[in-house]
């Protein structure tokens, strides 16, 4: 499947990013993925993480891999670089995140007993705005099913909900990976909604960012996407052959970068 790409702009300028099975595999970050984000900042390609991992690790990104921001907990904050330091921009205030916290946990103590083989995941010490169950991460593996039904028994909760490769995301209010995604463009380069499409790639690898291949018209689905495409209402418009990270570096160095 071939990559669009519009001829007035052969190269993006921005490439966004899923984190989990997109630029790791197998929980790992291969080193092929690390050079081909080396790749893009050498050429100039701002890379910005769009990713539902904490803010514990979204801030570890941002100060040790080669990226130009990232954004975390699906849209819940971006973390900015200003020569060595870091800048964090919440999209809501301290006390609306402590009540928001409250009843999410409430909520996700009801998902707990109706879909035992849920978890807390490891990593809710290190969140700010939304509260994450394991599905696959260190649990075994729930059912694909199973896991759509717990996303949509939250729904009828009232909270936000939606299943990554690893987790179930829970968060209260607007914020998610699109408005973060577009507010970012805006702030940094000027581009309307209209117009970021046109400027910035995506890189994904599950339902979650249906929002970004349905925004994106330059997205790219990493080969373990393909599970997935049936329920996408947009699927990405091309599909890398490798899975992971080692997708992402294929793009990289044979669609955007040739030698």
């Amino acid at each position: 499947m071939p990559t669009t790409i519009p001829s007035e702009h052969p190269l993006p300028r921005v490439v966004l990013t899923d984190v989990d099975d997109t630029l790791t595999w197998e929980g790992r970050l291969p080193s092929v993925t690390l050079a081909a984000m080396e790749r893009l900042a050498a050429a100039g390609i701002a890379l910005v993480p769009v990713t539902g991992a904490c803010a514990g690790w979204c801030d570890q990104i941002a100060r040790t891999w080669p990226v130009t921001a990232v954004i975390g907990e699906n849209g819940a904050f971006t973390i900015e670089r200003e020569g060595r330091h870091l800048r964090y921009r919440d999209w809501q205030d301290e006390a609306t995140r402590m009540r928001h916290q409250a009843w999410l946990q409430k909520a996700a103590a009801t998902l707990l007993r109706q879909y035992p083989g849920l978890r807390l995941a490891l990593d809710n010490a290190y969140r700010r705005c939304d509260l994450a169950l394991d599905h696959a991460q260190e649990v075994p593996p729930v059912r694909a099913d199973t896991v759509r039904e717990a996303v949509a028994a939250a729904h009828a909760l009232g909270v936000q909900a939606t299943a990554s490769s690893i987790h179930i995301n829970l968060w209260l209010g607007d914020f998610s990976k699109k408005a973060a995604s577009l507010a970012w463009l805006r702030r940094h380069h000027g581009w309307t909604p209209d117009q970021a499409p046109g400027y910035a790639a995506f890189v994904g690898d599950s339902l979650n960012d249906a929002q970004m291949f349905e925004t994106f018209r330059r997205s790219v689905g990493v080969a373990n996407i393909r599970p997935h495409l049936a329920a996408l209402p947009v699927p990405p418009a091309h599909i890398t052959q490798a899975p992971g990270g080692l997708g992402f570096a294929q793009w990289v160095n044979e669609v955007l970068l040739p030698c």
